[in-house]
């Protein structure tokens, strides 16, 4: 059920739409389930209805004709509202109309409950699922109606409702969302024949920018460079900057002037102060580690960044869990620039609806996502090449890390981004899916023997057991042994890589256990083997560690270098 809040300047004007029936096809039977008194005249239901139209709109507007004679109406004295319920709503009495007319007046402050001096309203119903509720905003005692923040209040009181008549419960923001393209706009652009209006290209253009600057400073210069976007950039007398604006290249009003769109008006977090406070809290990591002979991937940097988010969100606090989210939104927007062409409109789809799902009334703690957000810009330089399997391993990761900022939004109350979310992982898993399919069909072509399938099988039944039959069904199983074996004859322990794959997250949520180890034993093997003297120690601790109880994995050291053991194990 959702409510739309008006105004206007004649009492008169509105009475006529509401009881028309012959230019409104859809108004069959009008009439009034509802007044400030119970007993206002009703056209609708009378012999003569010119006559009692009269009189309906000369009794609302008693108040008003008395105030405008001391100088107190207001100028635009009408107050309208249209309450409509869902689709799937079943059709409601008179009387429950009624009830919830009372109730939308009284929660907003039209005809607050108890209050003698309320002003004058009626309830018309035109048709089965929605009725029109008509007021004069001027109270008893001639001083204006005091009904700030209406719509928001009536939008709780229908919440209310729904869940007291089981009603449809209807998704309800928190004033965070963008705002959404005027009617005008998106003719518009229709006319035009593009598919996005000025206002959704810039939005998704800024976004983009953002994902991948590295500093305030950057970020001005990459919008200065869109090529068909026209920039305008304010500073202060110091010259830093104060704010932006933007247009698209030949949008202009009715004088020929540039249409502009200040980052606020794209969306709350686009604004220049929020983006300055996101970008200075990176760090990018450098392009080569110190004394480390291979350059770190990208690619597996962001997987690694982006699997730690689920335990930010289950154990962290809400503003850093927030930024979390943010920080992922930004990696999904990045992607669209970087995959191949054939992932790039499911994943700019995807990107477009998560977007709503980054911000909530939460404030972001933005430094708590410096990992996620540095190895992000890194990926500017690692375009998708060769298999792709970088980019699988991302989003495999990624639709994971969407289903628990659902759950953690929903915990939340925070509808809009549930919607948002379950949106975003229609788009990501049909890209998953995609991105995967070439990587793990070049992995699969080097099954190894039989006999090394065994081994392999022993291994997963040892360590992973409730979920070995999964394992075993999926069909991405061969390449699960192909990169065990290859990890093997590089020197790493395949069960070791096995254990510390299933600590990193658990595999209740993926939706292809096999497939989501693959890319993690591909990951950790990626590092350097360990020497043999290493390979040793880590032997002789396995040794020293108390034996397991009876169901349980044994407790093993992580297999690479510079990979830390559970805080239980320090």
């Amino acid at each position: 059920m959702i409510a739309k809040i008006g105004g206007g300047k004649t009492t008169a004007g509105l009475i006529r739409y509401l009881f028309d029936t012959k230019k409104a096809k859809d108004h069959t039977d009008p009439h009034l389930v509802a007044s400030w008194d119970g007993f206002a005249p009703d056209p609708g239901r009378a012999d003569d209805f010119e006559a009692t139209k009269k009189r309906l709109v000369a009794d609302l507007d008693l108040r008003v004709k008395q105030a405008r004679r001391l100088g107190r109406a207001p100028e635009r004295h009408v107050w309208h509202c249209s309450v409509r319920a869902a689709p799937g709503d079943r059709h409601l009495t008179d009387a429950e109309w009624a009830d919830i007319a009372r109730r939308v007046v009284a929660a907003t402050g039209i005809a607050p409950q108890g209050d003698p001096d309320k002003c004058r309203w009626v309830a018309v119903r035109h048709a089965d699922d929605h009725i029109h509720i008509a007021a004069t905003k001027v109270r008893g005692d001639l001083r204006a109606a005091r009904h700030w923040n209406d719509y928001l209040k009536a939008d709780k009181e229908l919440a209310a409702i729904e869940k007291e008549y089981g009603l449809q419960r209807v998704v309800r923001g928190d004033r965070t969302a963008a705002k959404r393209p005027t009617r005008a706009e998106t003719e518009k652009a229709r006319r035009a024949g593009k598919t996005q209006t000025s206002r959704e290209r810039l939005r998704t253009t800024v976004r983009q920018l953002v994902s991948i600057a590295t500093s305030p400073e950057e970020f001005v210069r990459l919008l200065d460079g869109v090529e068909g976007v026209l920039v305008d950039v304010q500073r202060f007398p110091s010259g830093d900057v104060r704010g932006y604006k933007v247009a698209v290249e030949g949008d202009t009003n009715a004088v020929g002037e540039p249409i502009w769109f200040s980052g606020a008006k794209l969306a709350p977090d686009l604004s220049f102060p929020k983006i300055r406070a996101r970008l200075t809290a990176i760090d990018v990591p450098p392009a080569r580690e110190l004394g480390s002979r291979r350059r770190p991937d990208p690619w597996h940097q962001a997987t690694a960044a982006a699997e730690r988010i689920p335990h930010h969100l289950d154990h962290g606090d809400d503003e850093a869990a927030q930024a979390h989210i943010a920080a992922l939104g930004e990696a999904i927007d990045i992607l669209p620039l970087l995959a191949p062409s054939h992932l790039r409109p499911q994943l700019q789809q995807a990107a477009i609806a998560f977007e709503r799902a980054t911000r909530s009334r939460i404030r972001a703690q933005q430094d708590q996502a410096r990992a996620l957000r540095g190895a992000v810009r890194a990926l500017r330089t690692a375009p998708v090449t060769g298999d792709g399997s970088g980019l699988a391993m991302f989003l495999d990761i990624a639709v994971l890390v969407v289903i628990v900022a659902a759950r953690w939004h929903q915990a939340r109350g925070h509808d809009q981004q549930v919607a948002a979310a379950h949106q975003t992982l229609a788009h990501l898993q049909a890209a998953c899916q995609q991105a995967a399919a070439e990587p793990l069909a070049a992995l699969a072509q080097r099954t190894p023997p039989a006999r090394t399938m065994e081994r392999h099988a022993q291994r997963i039944l040892m360590i992973v057991p409730t979920h070995a039959r999964q394992v075993f069904d999926d069909p991405a199983w061969p390449a699960l042994a192909a990169v065990l074996t290859e990890a093997e004859n590089a020197g790493h322990d395949p069960e070791q890589l096995l254990q510390h794959a299933a600590r990193q997250r658990t595999l209740d949520d993926a939706r292809s256990t096999a497939r989501t180890l693959t890319w993690r034993v591909q990951r950790l093997a990626a590092r350097q083997a360990p020497s043999a003297r290493a390979r040793a120690a880590q032997a002789r601790t396995s040794v020293a560690t108390r034996p397991a109880q009876p169901g349980q994995t044994p407790p093993s050291s992580p297999s690479q270098p510079g990979e830390t053991t559970p805080a239980r194990h320090r």
